[in-house]
């Protein structure tokens, strides 16, 4: 009889708790309990078969208590504040908070249940620190490791520490990343152990892709003008293939409309007519009505009509048109006929 009161505690717990259903399940009594207009916002954030999935769930939802119903709701924003503080701050600062509003052992299980779906990228320990006090602390380090670690940075933070690297370590770094692929668990736990002593979590086993080409890419485009030639210049004696790969996607065609008037103009000088009637022709209308507020009207007539008269062209031969002018638009900068306006710097044409 003890035993059979024991086990009828424990069900009315667990019915309490709303352990018993599922996480569907669970997504759709909110979602019942929020009201039509509620969800109606929130399907449009679902992919279709996850719509699918929840209707079914919503249509064979039985009645449920009303304790389960806000016990469900207690979950739901007991993981979404956990959500909020490790955007905010990461995994230990989200559990910290989360201790002191909801205990040790709660806040653990919160945890634990949101990190088991939720990929949390390494090193989310040091995305807040400053990135003047990151460089102090890596840059003693191995470039294959200050590698790893800028590319897992958000670039704008990665390219401050690149440019304020040592001049003879910086294209190393960049090489690096630029080859990068796969990091294994394990590198990255040791990586992270050096840095902090207690570990970040990680959600994942999986090999972990970082770097490449556009990581560095993205990180470059946001250096100074004088980092940025110096690493090129470097990465050309080192390895010629990739700097010239790099240096293609540096500065994509579209990124006309971000050069001046001026800029603008001084290309157009060196740029045949043909060429760039080609290069028009798979861009937005705002490039297209960058290029023609810069011409006169009667040369932007005739790039028209050239436009509409070549008649299909073949994407290959498009993008081949687009990189020879952005090596135009790339030489005039050297030449410094141009600038390209970077991250902190004069905005003004020489």
């Amino acid at each position: 009889m003890a035993k059979a009161a024991a086990d009828s505690e424990h069900s009315a717990k667990k019915k309490k708790s709303g352990n018993n259903y599922t996480g569907r399940q669970k997504a759709a009594i909110f979602l019942v309990t929020m009201g039509s207009e509620v969800s109606a916002e929130i399907f449009k954030y679902l992919r279709e078969d996850e719509i699918e999935t929840l209707t079914f769930e919503i249509a064979r939802l039985e009645t449920v208590d009303p304790e389960q119903k806000d016990a469900i709701l207690q979950e739901f924003q007991e993981l979404m504040m956990a959500n909020q503080f490790i955007t905010a701050g990461g995994i230990d600062y989200a559990r910290e908070l989360l201790e002191k509003a909801l205990g040790s052992q709660k806040a653990t299980d919160v945890i634990n249940r949101l990190t088991s779906s939720l990929q949390v990228r390494p090193f989310d320990f040091i995305r807040r620190t400053d990135p003047a006090h990151l460089l102090n602390f890596i840059q003693q380090e191995h470039p294959q490791t200050i590698a790893l670690i800028l590319a897992y940075l958000e670039p704008n933070k990665a390219s401050i520490i690149l440019q304020n690297l040592p001049t003879e370590v910086q294209s190393d770094v960049a090489r690096r990343i630029a080859t990068m692929d796969r990091t294994s668990p394990e590198v990255l736990r040791e990586v992270e152990r050096v840095l902090e002593k207690k570990l970040s979590t990680l959600s994942s086993e999986d090999y972990t892709a970082a770097g490449g080409v556009e990581s560095i890419v993205e990180i470059l485009n946001l250096v100074d003008r004088a980092s940025e030639k110096q690493i090129i210049e470097s990465l050309e004696d080192e390895d010629p293939e990739l700097a010239e790969e790099i240096k293609k996607r540096m500065f994509v065609f579209e990124d006309v409309v971000m050069l001046d008037d001026r800029a603008i103009q001084k290309v157009l000088r060196e740029v045949d007519t043909q060429e760039l009637a080609k290069a028009l022709k798979s861009v937005d209308t705002e490039v297209q009505d960058k290029i023609f507020r810069n011409m006169s009207k009667r040369a932007a007539g005739m790039l028209k009509e050239d436009m509409e008269f070549m008649g299909p062209v073949r994407l290959k031969d498009v993008e081949e048109a687009q990189q020879r002018i952005v090596s135009i638009i790339r030489k005039l900068e050297d030449q410094g006929t141009i600038v390209i306006a970077r991250a902190g710097e004069d905005e003004l044409v020489v």
